[in-house]
């Protein structure tokens, strides 16, 4: 980033040390109006004092830390359980490789006797011929 691009006019090319002393209002976007407010507010007055206010220190802490936060073990279970249920209702969502050796059916199979490929087929057996004795 060129730095020139985030102070005035007036304090482009000023070396480092030079712009952490610099008013407040020397920010780009920071006015005088702005910079009084912070001097009433936090005592501050220069662009060091603002960087060195342990809120602005606190703050830039929790921004980076969030970025590197893993998800507690209850957000984890909630996102896992979320998968799921999105899986279960779209269980087509995911891609098919190309490798898979899947093609498309032109022609589907011809349908397989229920009464012979279920679960209970004997049971839907025994009770045909018992119902065929009693005719």
């Amino acid at each position: 980033m060129n730095i020139n691009t985030i102070v005035d006019a007036e304090f482009t090319g000023k070396c480092f040390r030079d712009l952490r002393n610099a008013p407040l209002s020397a920010m780009r976007g920071l006015s005088t109006k702005d910079a009084k407010a912070l001097h009433e507010a936090f005592n501050i007055t220069t662009i060091g004092d603002l960087a060195n206010l342990k809120f602005v220190k606190w703050a830039s802490a929790i921004n980076v830390l969030a970025e590197e936060e893993c998800d507690t073990t209850e957000q984890a279970a909630k996102e896992t359980l979320l998968d799921d249920a999105v899986e279960m209702t779209f269980p087509a969502s995911d891609p098919i490789s190309v490798d898979a050796g899947i093609t498309r059916i032109e022609v589907p199979p011809e349908m397989v006797n229920a009464s012979t490929d279920h679960q209970h087929a004997k049971s839907i057996e025994a009770s045909t011929k018992q119902a065929g004795k009693g005719r």
